[in-house]
C-alpha cells in the first residue's frame, strides 16, 4: 500500500507543478488601422496594405512570436472572431486593413493556433450627459480643452507613422507614460459633477464595467501555463492591466519587452 502511495505521489508532483504554472498575459495597446472614427479622438492611420507596411507588420508578428503565445485575444466579439478567423485560415476572408486581422489573425496563424479569442463586449459611453452638465455648470471651455488634449494625443500617434515603423509606433504607445496618459483622460472626467449629479462618475463606471467584462472573458479563456497576447485599443490597457495584475495565477508581461523599436 505504501508503495502505491509513493508511486501516486511521484506521479502527482509534476502534475501539481504544471497546475501551479501561471498564465502569462501580454497586453498590446493599438490604434485602429482601418480608420473607423468611432472614438472621441481618432488616429488617422496610414494605408497598412502597402508592401512596406506589410513588412513592418510581419516584423511585429515575428517579434511577438518569440513570446511563444498559446492564445491570441482581440477587440472583436467572440462570434465574429471565430467566423472571420476561420475564413482567414481558409483564404476566403476579403482583404482587410483592420488591426484585428493584421495583428491578431496574422500572429495566431503564424503560431498555428486554430482559434482567436474575441473578447469584446458592448458597453455604454454616456458622454452626452457629461457634456450637458459641463454646459450648464460653466465647464464647457474646460471640457473643450480636455478634448483638444485627447486630439493632441491621437495627433502625435498619427505623426509618428511618418517617422516610425508600425512596430515603433506600437512601442511608443505601450510605454508606461503613454498608457498612464491615456488613462488620465478618463480620470479627468471625474472632475465633472457635484453632489448627486455625477456624470463623470457614470461615464467612468460604464467604461470600467466594459473593461471588467473584457478581462473576465480573458480570464475564462486562460489555462495554467498559457501565454496570451491580447491586442486592444490603447485606452483599455490601463484597466485591463490592473485586472490582470490583481488576478492570482496570472502574470502580466510588458509588451515592450518584445515589440520592435524605431
Amino acid at each position: 500500500m505504501i508503495r502505491y502511495l509513493l508511486v501516486f505521489c511521484l506521479l502527482a508532483a509534476p502534475l501539481a507543478a504544471r497546475a501551479a504554472e501561471p498564465a502569462r498575459v501580454m497586453l498590446v495597446g493599438t490604434y485602429h488601422f482601418s480608420n473607423p472614427g468611432r472614438d472621441q479622438a481618432n488616429v488617422e492611420s496610414v494605408d497598412v496594405s502597402v508592401p512596406a507596411r506589410q513588412a513592418e507588420l510581419q516584423a511585429v508578428s515575428d517579434a511577438l512570436v518569440r513570446f511563444e503565445p498559446t492564445l491570441v485575444g482581440v477587440e472583436w466579439p467572440a462570434a465574429a472572431a471565430d467566423t472571420e478567423y476561420a475564413r482567414y485560415l481558409a483564404g476566403t476572408l476579403p482583404p482587410s486593413t483592420n488591426e484585428v486581422v493584421q495583428l491578431g489573425f496574422r500572429l495566431a496563424k503564424q503560431r498555428g493556433l486554430r482559434q482567436v479569442h474575441g473578447l469584446d463586449v458592448p458597453g455604454d459611453f454616456p458622454f452626452e450627459p457629461l457634456q450637458a452638465w459641463a454646459q450648464a455648470n460653466g465647464k464647457a471651455h474646460a471640457l473643450g480643452a480636455l478634448m483638444a488634449q485627447a486630439q493632441a494625443i491621437t495627433g502625435r500617434i498619427t505623426a509618428l507613422q511618418a517617422t516610425h515603423s508600425i512596430g515603433g509606433v506600437l512601442h511608443e504607445m505601450n510605454t508606461p507614460r503613454a498608457i498612464d496618459e491615456a488613462a488620465g483622460f478618463y480620470a479627468e472626467f471625474l472632475r465633472y459633477g457635484k453632489g448627486d449629479q455625477q456624470p463623470g462618475v457614470a461615464l467612468n463606471a460604464a467604461w470600467a464595467a466594459r473593461n471588467i467584462a473584457i478581462c473576465a472573458r480573458l480570464l475564462q479563456a486562460l489555462q495554467p501555463g498559457d501565454r496570451a497576447v491580447v491586442f486592444y485599443g490603447q485606452g483599455h490597457v490601463h484597466l485591463l492591466a490592473t485586472c490582470v495584475r490583481a488576478t492570482p495565477g496570472v502574470e502580466l508581461v510588458e509588451a515592450n519587452a518584445y515589440l520592435p523599436e524605431g
